[in-house]
């Protein structure tokens, strides 16, 4: 019997290298099924490794009359708003129109979402059977989704995303924090760990490719003692984040002899940001900072797996470092608490305990050199065990 065709439907369609790979671990994870990437809109990955893409209308002349799974490749995407969402979206010489367009969207909020991102509904990317019209929607899944701040959102778009979880077939979670919440209001959850876990095993072969490409030996040739791959989005760019973060980077580095290599997680409005890491480099020792230029989910990928440490606000920087049994840290701003938050959701949830989670810039240098002396054989176990559980749930659960 032919397998079920099948809607991959995420935040893909724009550039983040969270969701580009999550939604390639999803496709990988179905082999032998016709498949079709869809978004809020279609995109083409301009080379950047991630999916094309189509927007929703497609689905259904992608199902041609026929009953299709539905999959929804995962994230934190239970707390955005078709706002933030239209924002993420636009091109950059329509973002500063839409942001200035919150009161609108405030207003009539159900109105705006059905004009700016086609779906009437405040939560567009949490997808319901119902928004599918026209569809024949056999199983619709929620993969590894998280939600740490949903009973602190607004209250309309809370009831948009319980309405949604409770017509889906079955619901994945990645961290406990978000089990609990639903759980609280009625909605049976399986706990699994996010699918970029399974980058190395999945995608080791394409990564090690990727790191033979001309900047990722670039990076080693100038880092022979080796390198912290350092990410971070575009609110931490006021000078006085800067100057600390400057300042505890360079410790670590001269403490461990180990470059700084900056690269982005993300390139569209609201994640990271070349001309803030420019203002980082300049008040760093040029010998000890590189900026990595590419958006290639796999040349990231290559450039975390060659990297001593990862330090980072992604979360999903945190999660290929992670497969790839690397230390990690996550980074928080000062005006920000570091055991709130997905970061810190996911870490109790998944790592073992006694390792480095999120900590605060001030504390960087000292945090990093712990991270270094993490014990390889627990990081192994912990990459291992992960893989296999994420690789349990998602056949037996998530596929359809």
């Amino acid at each position: 019997m032919a397998a079920t065709p099948t809607v991959i439907f995420g935040a893909f369609d724009r550039h983040n290298f969270g969701d580009l790979l999550i939604a390639q671990v999803v496709a990988r994870m179905l082999p032998r099924r016709e498949r079709l990437f869809a978004g809020l809109a279609a995109r083409d990955p301009h080379g950047d490794g991630g999916p094309a893409t189509v927007a929703l209308a497609h689905i259904a002349a992608f199902s041609r009359g026929r009953a299709v799974n539905v999959i929804h490749a995962g994230g934190e995407l239970l707390t955005c708003n078709a706002w933030e969402a239209a924002v993420m979206l636009a091109p950059s010489q329509r973002v500063p129109a839409l942001i200035c367009a919150e009161r609108e969207w405030l207003r009539d909020a159900r109105e705006w979402a059905q004009r700016h991102v086609r779906v009437a509904s405040l939560a567009p990317y949490v997808l319901s059977k119902s928004a599918l019209r026209g569809v024949r929607v056999k199983h619709l899944a929620f993969n590894a989704i998280g939600g740490v701040e949903l009973d602190a959102s607004n209250a309309q778009l809370r009831a948009d995303v319980l309405a949604a979880l409770q017509s889906a077939d079955t619901v994945s979670v990645r961290d406990r924090q978000t089990a609990a919440l639903l759980a609280n209001h009625g909605i049976e959850t399986h706990l699994i760990p996010d699918p970029a876990t399974m980058t190395a095993v999945l995608f080791g072969t394409s990564i090690h490719r990727h790191a033979a490409s001309l900047a990722l030996r670039e990076v080693r040739h100038a880092f022979p003692g080796g390198y912290a791959a350092v990410q971070f989005s575009a609110d931490f760019g006021d000078d006085a984040t800067l100057d600390t973060l400057a300042a505890q980077l360079a410790l670590a580095a001269r403490a461990h002899g180990m470059g700084i290599v900056l690269f982005r997680a993300g390139a569209a409005p609201w994640h990271d940001d070349l001309q803030v890491y420019e203002r980082l480099a300049a008040r760093l020792c040029a010998a000890r900072v590189r900026v990595f230029a590419s958006l290639n989910v796999w040349d990231i990928g290559a450039l975390i797996a060659g990297s001593r440490i990862y330090c980072g606000s992604s979360l999903h920087g945190r999660i290929v470092a992670m497969a790839y049994a690397l230390p990690r840290i996550n980074i928080s701003r000062p005006d920000h608490s570091i055991d709130g938050g997905k970061h810190a959701a996911y870490v109790r949830t998944w790592e073992a305990p006694g390792l480095p989670g999120v900590v605060q810039l001030g504390n960087l240098a000292d945090a990093l050199a712990n991270a270094l002396e993490s014990d390889g054989e627990t990081l192994r176990e912990t990459a291992s065990a992960l893989a296999r559980r994420y690789r349990t749930v998602f056949e037996s659960v998530v596929a359809g």
